[in-house]
């Protein structure tokens, strides 16, 4: 599947999505934002697809805000501006909620918009030449829709520092602060370390790892309470009856690898 912004390969149970403006560092504007967000819904109930992985053709990853799009919201009003900046959460939502796990394998520099795809995205893995700067400041702005994603990656101490320094920051410092899983030692590394990372992904139950994702969003800062006690207990409870849950551990009693259900068997 392919158009001008965006190819998409999937193969052995994993979709590739490349972002595909090399000559404008795949910079994003509505079109590729809305084209983006309707490729994540089709992948998200595609049955075949297992993960799914974000990388950017050419040198960079992607430079966020193209600035043609910048130079067209510069006569928006602020309704407008509105719902530009709505598409653009609700592409960041789309990503960061997919049952399905992601994967953002950083080959190149990300900016501003750039760094909250990252952020959404489940693992994120980097080529040792990339570059991350969240530069909205530099022009009067603010990363507010990307804002959730990205403090949640690398936490309120370092957003507060990135977000009004605008400072760069190589692929070492995003790692250490959390923004980044894994950074590869060179080019071929990089392909190692991701083919690693999906083939242990397609090994898992999918509905499990679904949950999982689940999991992590509804339990992060929750007070450890009764109630929490009861719904992490009940999560558990449901999954070990179902087909999944069942195949999975009948599985690894008889020392077999499992054969994962299709979505909705009993």
């Amino acid at each position: 599947m392919a158009n001008d912004m965006l190819l998409v390969h999937a193969e052995a149970g994993v979709a590739t999505i490349t972002l595909n403006r090399p000559d404008r560092h795949n910079a994003f504007d509505d079109a590729l934002i809305g084209e983006l967000t309707r490729t994540l819904v089709t992948l998200e109930q595609d049955l075949a697809v297992r993960a799914v992985v974000l990388t950017g053709a050419g040198k960079s990853f992607s430079a966020g805000a193209d600035i043609h799009w910048m130079k067209r919201m510069v006569d928006y009003s602020e309704e407008e501006n509105h719902r530009d900046a709505l598409a653009l959460g609700q592409l960041m939502d789309t990503l960061y909620r997919l049952d399905k796990p992601t994967v953002a394998c950083v080959n190149g520099a990300a900016m501003g918009g750039g760094v909250g795809l990252v952020a959404a995205c489940d693992v994120a893995l980097a080529a040792p030449r990339a570059r991350f700067c969240l530069s909205e400041v530099r022009l009067g702005l603010i990363p507010a829709t990307i804002s959730p994603y990205v403090i949640a990656a690398m936490g309120e101490r370092q957003a507060r520092r990135y977000f009004t320094t605008a400072e760069l920051f190589d692929a070492e410092c995003a790692r250490q602060m959390g923004l980044v899983h894994e950074v590869a030692v060179d080019e071929a590394d990089l392909d190692q370390i991701l083919a690693r990372l999906l083939e242990q992904l397609t090994q898992n139950g999918p509905q499990a790892m679904s949950a999982a994702k689940a999991l992590v969003r509804d339990v992060a800062g929750q007070p450890i309470d009764a109630g929490l006690l009861e719904e992490t207990a009940t999560r558990i409870a449901r999954i070990r009856v179902s087909g999944e849950g069942q195949e999975g551990l009948g599985a690894f009693l008889e020392k077999r690898s499992p054969v994962w259900p299709m979505p909705g068997a009993a």
